[in-house]
């Protein structure tokens, strides 16, 4: 089996790649299947997700670049910024990562969140891509700090 221990910053060539959702980006100890039915695992530093375009290689030197799977998607749109906020603050305030884009602010799909976006005044649509969130203040994902990152505001 292929074992993906380093992330590189560039290379001459790329041999294989890897479409993975966001929760398997946000891993770094993982058994994955390549795009070309090769067998690998992840073996990386804790703490960084995946992106689409990052580059990973083997201790052979094989180089495997990473592509973000098409997801199930909610999608909010508008021109109104102040909405935009809001709905960025009460999606962060349940420590959810979005995907903020002009005009935009995506999340995976949750119907739950969708009606309170809705109770909030805004239209929610249903899609289907690639989820790139924001990394977050401190280079995380919102779904990291949800395991064992203390927050001020939860009663330890």
């Amino acid at each position: 089996m292929l074992r993906l221990t380093r992330r590189i910053d560039r290379a001459q060539r790329v041999d294989a790649t890897l479409t993975l959702p966001y929760q398997d980006r946000i891993r770094s100890r993982l058994r994955v299947t390549l795009d070309d039915g090769r067998e690998a695992g992840l073996l990386l530093e804790r703490g960084t997700p995946l992106k689409a375009g990052d580059l990973l290689a083997s201790e052979e030197g094989v180089v495997v670049a990473v592509q973000a799977a098409d997801e199930p998607l909610s999608v909010v749109r508008g021109d109104d910024p102040l909405l935009l906020a809001r709905a960025c603050y009460h999606l962060g305030n349940r420590h959810v990562s979005v995907q903020i884009e002009p005009g935009r602010v995506s999340y995976l799909r949750d119907h739950v969140l969708d009606g309170m976006l809705r109770g909030l005044g805004l239209a929610v649509e249903q899609a289907r891509g690639p989820f790139q969130p924001e990394p977050g203040a401190y280079g995380g994902s919102a779904e990291q700090g949800r395991h064992g990152h203390r927050h001020g505001h939860h009663p330890h």
